[in-house]
């Protein structure tokens, strides 16, 4: 069978264990439910155009295993398996064109949907009972979160166990299998299409035009030449987010005001870990950062401590990552099961969860031998969305996911090596700004006492934050003072001196 000798005959080692795996999947597949009881789902595009020679594979292997082998060519390039395509009035003409003329090709038992998905599905299930559906889905698709080889079908759904032999499978494994085994593909990736949707959502990918030549409009090179698998969705248009804008804090009416000084950036924290949550450590990352924010100006105004949990850290995501200027997330990263943070990232802005090849390169360097190759867990980034930022000074790259920026901090001394190697980069996505300042003023009288003096001065100065707090019960109240105009501050700290005795109210060094 042609596509099992190209693999045994490739000298691509990593091609080979995902072949491996893929095809026991399948052969595996196969002896737990009847052939006509399975069904695979077939779209055109690249991923399930490598499912459909893997299943043909698979299918070889599998007969020959349980003697049910036939001994000629024609048999051995052929998998009769009933094929399910949605057809679509928005899908490209070459997808359709291709899908048909392939499934005359390898006799495919072409089930044509013409509704929506599901409600087809449905239809389609109810004449003809299907225990298992072969999906081409890689890890990173939004309904790839949480899903294993053998998944059975979502709550709502007809009852079907969806069966993905290449999950673990990167952008440049699809390649290298198509490219290897010499299979014929959809023309749209000879066009710089790298990840085909609908017409009206799709077109070639940018980072594949080749420069204009002599008037001419310009060309793309194909798809299998993109050297960034995490680019494979640039060419999908994306929603327009918000641009960032800093918030200028009211003036009060002062003369000199200085919009500039008291230009502001906003920034969100979010720290995930169960072991937060529990008391059973203490968050000091968190306080340090934002502290490094308020020096350089920035203005945190959202702090969360979320579960272990893709959908809280999704949801927390979602609710900030239009609401400000960027969000830095640190805890829950790592090959370990809590460790979901990328994951629930990539569900906040529904992309895929894809094995990034350069930064499994960094990640090899560390973990050396460890590192199988076949699925590195902590490789799989945001698909599309993410950017490593790489400094000589850091072992791996921090990673920026649109405006999230993910820190893989464990404390305090490692945060402030990662804090300054992001101020040295180029492309470093935070603006410095007048740097906070404060003052901190201490009192024995009660709260009851001072309250109407500080809500009143507060009023006043709108441009100032004022707060009060007590290190302990018993202990003297602090006042704090925090904003970025130095005379302000003063200005504000003497008044509510005056309206007391003498003495009263000090200042002292910190709070």
């Amino acid at each position: 069978m042609e596509i099992d000798k190209a693999i045994r005959e490739s000298s691509d080692g990593r091609l080979k264990i995902k072949y491996q795996n893929a095809t026991y999947v399948i052969r595996r597949s196969f002896s737990l439910y009847e052939f006509q009881q399975v069904a695979f789902s077939f779209n055109g595009g690249k991923d399930s155009t490598v499912l459909l020679h893997l299943l043909r594979a698979g299918y070889y292997l599998y007969t020959k295993e349980t003697g049910s082998f036939k001994d000629d060519m024609d048999s051995q390039s052929k998998c009769p398996i009933r094929t399910i395509y949605f057809e679509s009035p928005s899908a490209f003409p070459e997808i359709n064109s291709f899908t048909y003329d392939t499934a005359t090709v390898y006799e495919l038992q072409l089930e044509i949907i013409r509704s929506d998905f599901k409600t087809g599905l449905e239809a389609l299930l109810q004449e003809k009972p299907t225990k298992a559906i072969f999906l081409g889905t890689r890890i990173g698709d939004p309904n790839a979160i949480g899903q294993e080889q053998f998944t059975p079908s979502s709550f709502g759904w007809p009852p079907f166990m969806r069966v993905n032999p290449i999950l673990d499978w990167s952008y440049r494994d699809v390649w290298a299998f198509i490219l290897t085994c010499k299979v014929p593909y959809c023309c749209l990736y000879d066009k710089g299409y790298t990840s085909i949707g609908s017409i009206y959502d799709t077109e070639p990918n940018a980072l594949l035009r080749v420069p204009h030549q002599f008037g001419s409009k310009g060309n793309f090179k194909p798809a299998y030449l993109l050297s960034d698998g995490r680019l494979e969705r640039a060419g999908r248009r994306k929603k327009i987010f918000p641009k960032n804008e800093c918030i200028t804090v009211m003036s009060n009416g002062l003369n000199n005001f200085d919009p500039q000084q008291n230009c502001t950036y906003s920034a969100s924290i979010i720290a995930v870990g169960d072991e937060i949550l529990f008391g059973s450590v203490e968050d000091k990352i968190g306080a340090a950062l934002c502290k490094k924010l308020n020096t350089i100006g920035w203005k945190v105004m959202y702090f969360a401590a979320v579960r272990n949990d893709i959908d809280f850290v999704a949801d927390e995501v979602e609710r900030r990552k239009c609401k400000d200027d960027l969000i830095f997330l640190f805890g829950g990263l790592g090959p370990l099961h809590s460790d979901v943070s990328l994951a629930g990232i990539a569900k906040a802005f529904g992309v895929r969860l894809a094995p990034d090849e350069e930064f499994e390169e960094y990640l090899r360097h560390i973990i050396g031998n460890e590192c199988t190759g076949n699925r590195n867990e902590m490789a799989l980034l945001p698909e599309g969305i993410t950017e490593l930022l790489d400094h000589e000074l850091l072992p791996v790259p921090l990673i920026k996911c649109q405006n999230v920026i993910v820190l893989s901090a464990t404390n305090v001394l490692e945060l402030e090596k990662q804090w300054e190697c992001l101020l040295q980069l180029p492309s470093c996505p935070l603006v410095p700004m007048a740097p906070f300042i404060s003052k901190h003023l201490s009192t024995k009288l009660s709260d009851v006492e001072i309250a109407d003096v500080v809500s009143k001065l507060q009023s006043d100065f709108l441009d100032i934050h004022i707060g009060c707090h007590r290190k302990s019960r018993t202990g003297p109240l602090i006042i704090n003072f925090v904003g970025k105009d130095r005379a302000r501050i003063d200005l504000a700290s003497q008044r509510i001196t005056l309206m007391f005795d003498a003495g009263a109210i000090f200042e002292v060094s910190n709070g």
